[in-house]
């Protein structure tokens, strides 16, 4: 998608439009940059704007089977170029690594724990998920999940769950699923953090790319903006989240495909690991590669390079022919 970038005009009493999802997670978060921005520059004036996403008003269909990678972004990103907003905020692994002409990600906010959370119904509540019963039906609505927990555990069933996070909540305690894998860091954004049964090891299962982080799309020419949004960007969680996102742009992998990663930061040192899975998690690639911080980007680019070489690219070649036809 090519847009065209209105021009702003920088002004001290200029009103600051923030755009966000109507969701409840996306709106305790869009207010959390508010407040933080607020405090930063009490002279400001930041107001919050919402809107529907496509990804919002479509809840009976697996994402998967929609195709676009641009499902929670792009009325938002329309709104940035027609100059209705001024920054849009996005759970960062929900942002396309290739963004419109005229947008760019004005910073990356700290990071909290961006592991999966088995959450589960109250009659297991005795169980962790390598002691589910055989044919337990677990709820994502993750091609990633999934992928990962098919390779670990054949033997449980899983069930796409759409829908806000209450909702899938409700459908859990209703008797629907027995578990649902869920993002720590919604649950805890939202005071669910007592509904994590659960944090799943990386060993289970790689995050998503920029899970846990907050990204703040804005226009590239609105210095203004970029000054203020230096305020809230954590270089370290930056720098973790630009090695994921490129080795997700390198490998063409929306949200919607079995990749997963990890990123450990130690002083100076990056280190990224990554995944390929086969839909039915048979096939399983994986990888490792450490460097400066520095060159975050380059790191995920190589470590996309090293997966591919051990046959990520026809892994991802057979997921994209089965949606395709599905």
């Amino acid at each position: 998608m090519t847009l065209t970038a209105t021009p702003t005009v920088s002004s001290s009493k200029r009103v600051i439009r923030i755009g966000s999802r109507k969701s409840q997670l996306a709106l305790v978060q869009t207010h959390w940059v508010q407040e933080q921005l607020q405090k930063a520059f009490p002279d400001r004036t930041f107001e919050v704007h919402t809107m529907s996403t496509q990804g919002d008003k479509i809840l009976d269909v697996a994402l998967a089977k929609i195709g676009d990678k641009g499902l929670f972004t792009k009325e938002l990103e329309v709104g940035m170029v027609n100059g209705d907003i001024d920054f849009a905020v996005h759970s960062l692994k929900d942002l396309p690594t290739r963004l419109p002409e005229g947008l760019v990600l004005g910073c990356v906010t700290e990071r909290e724990n961006p592991a999966d959370a088995l959450v589960v119904h109250e009659k297991h509540k005795d169980k962790q998920l390598e002691t589910l019963p055989e044919g337990a039906v677990i709820g994502t609505s993750s091609l990633r999940r999934l992928a990962q927990l098919r390779h670990h555990f054949p033997h449980l069933a899983f069930k796409d769950v759409r829908g806000n996070l209450n909702t899938r909540l409700a459908k859990l305690d209703a008797g629907e699923y027995d578990a649902l894998i869920l993002a720590v860091a919604g649950l805890k954004r939202l005071d669910m953090g007592d509904r994590v049964h659960q944090v799943i090891p990386a060993e289970v299962s790689l995050h998503a790319v920029g899970q846990g982080a907050l990204g703040i799309e804005c226009r590239a020419d609105d210095t203004e903006v970029l000054e203020l949004l230096q305020a809230l960007q954590h270089q370290p969680t930056a720098d973790r989240c630009y090695a994921e996102r490129a080795f997700l742009r390198d490998l063409e992998g929306g949200c919607q495909v079995p990749i997963g990663v990890t990123t450990v930061l130690e002083g100076d040192l990056l280190t990224i690991t990554g995944i390929v899975a086969s839909l039915d998690g048979q096939n399983l690639v994986q990888d490792t590669v450490s460097g400066a911080a520095s060159e975050a980007e380059a790191l995920g680019t190589e470590l996309a390079d090293r997966l591919r070489q051990q046959g990520a690219q026809k892994i991802l070649d057979e997921i994209f022919a089965t949606i395709q036809r599905d």
